[in-house]
This record gives C-alpha cells, structure tokens and sequence, in this order.
C-alpha cells in the first residue's frame, strides 16, 4: 500500500492594502490524512490578507485533527486520539513553529512582489508551498520511502522545487533563479531538506496512520469536511487545522 503525506503553505495577500512588516497577517496550517489503498496526510499553511477566501481542500471527505489560528496564537487537538497519544510539548512546538512559519511566510512574499516589481494596488498575490512524502508498506508494517516534494508556486505557477533525488533546487523561471542560487549555495539546507522528505516525514505519517487507526478512525470518522472558508472583517484572521481523511 502506498502512503503519503503533504505538507502545503499557502501566503495569500491582497496589494489594495499596502504591505507592510509591521501590518499582522495571519496564517493558516492544515494536515490532511487520506487513508485507503492511497494513505495521504497534506499540511497547509496559509497566510491570509482577504476579506473573503474559501479553500477546497479536497475532492474527498476529511477529518479535523488538530487547529491553530493567528487569533488564538496556539496550537490544539481535534480529535481525542491526539490529545491521547501527543505530549504537551508537541503542541507548543507546533505553535512556535507555526508562528514563526508565519513571520516566513510575510517576509517572503513581500520579497517576491518587489522581485517582481508588483508595487500596483489593486492585485491579489498567493505565494504557496506544497512538502510531502511517499512510502509504501512494506511486510514488517514499516514504510519505504518512495519520493519527497518540497515545492513552491507563486500566483498560481511553479516557481521553485526541491529534487530529492540530486539534491539540488529546480527553477522553472527566472525569478526564480536568484533563490535557486542562494538555496543551491547552502549545503546544509539542501541536507535538511532531502532528510525531512526520506525520514521525518515518513516517520510522521507512520504515526498518524497508527494513531488513527488504533482508535479505529480509518472505519469510523465521526466529523468530516471538505472546505474550509476563512473570513474577516475588519481585522484579519486565519486558521490552522489537521484533518484526517477517509477515501471512499
């Protein structure tokens, strides 16, 4: 059986307001886990600046297993298994990681804009970020890892990816090029990243399926969702959510 997991960011801001360090944008972080021939587990991390956003995460029913909004500034179990299985401090690391994936994510999308000389008022911008594995099971129960993706688009084309297999950043345009280049430059991050995709991660969606399956959620999921919608008003907010899936 194959398995997968995918971790997915998504920055998302509205230039009729001027971007500004100091102007708080909230972000949203969200796992998905799809159980079935195909085991998935997605991770989103958003960052919204928009009176009105709705994500469809998926074609497919999903259960909610952990949340995290910028309003509440913490991370917190959905689902009894996780709270369970998970210690207290896995989710104060998730809420540091969280906020700092936040503050990533605000410097680098204004980063993007001046790269792209994208300074005009009336435009909506999204940087994203897509990170996951796949392993197969193997007959002792363990996975084998198959492939990573560590992956970045901007306004909805490929901008940048990681290849696991040479180690190296792929730019697919030439605005990427200047961070190919620093990325390329900086061996330990390469090393990071090629370690996260053929080991954490799997070792992750290891646990997850265990944990879910333990308390018999692959049979039995008792809430489920297929979009998410974030709104504001005149403050901005967003979410982070984990969701566990069930491919019918």
């Amino acid at each position: 059986m194959l398995l997968s997991l995918y971790i997915f960011n998504c920055a998302t801001l509205i230039v009729s307001i001027l971007f500004s360090l100091h102007t708080p944008l909230p972000f949203l972080f969200t796992a998905l886990l799809l159980l079935g021939s195909i085991t998935v587990i997605h991770f989103f991390l958003v960052l919204l600046k928009n009176p009105l956003i709705s994500f469809n995460v998926s074609r497919t029913l999903w259960l909610m297993i952990d949340y995290f909004d910028s309003e509440h500034q913490a991370t917190v179990p959905r689902q009894e298994w996780m709270r369970e299985r998970l210690p207290a401090d896995y989710w104060e690391r998730g809420t540091q990681s969280r906020k700092s994936k936040q503050q990533w994510f605000k410097v680098n999308i204004g980063i993007l804009m001046e790269r792209m000389r994208q300074n005009d008022s009336a435009n909506l911008h999204v940087l994203q970020r897509m990170v996951g594995c796949e392993g197969e099971t193997q007959p002792d129960g363990t996975l084998r890892f198959v492939r990573g993706v560590h992956m970045y688009s901007y306004d909805g084309d490929d901008f940048l990816s990681f290849d696991d297999r040479s180690g190296v950043w792929v730019a697919p345009t030439p605005e990427a090029q200047p961070t190919k280049r620093k990325w390329d430059g900086v061996q330990v991050l390469k090393e990071y990243t090629k370690g996260y995709l053929e080991n954490e991660c799997i070792d992750w969606l290891s646990k997850f399926v265990y944990y879910g399956q333990k308390k018999g959620t692959e049979a039995h999921p008792h809430r489920l969702y297929d979009t998410f919608t974030a709104k504001t008003t005149k403050s901005f907010q967003a979410a982070c959510f984990t969701l566990w899936g069930l491919k019918g």
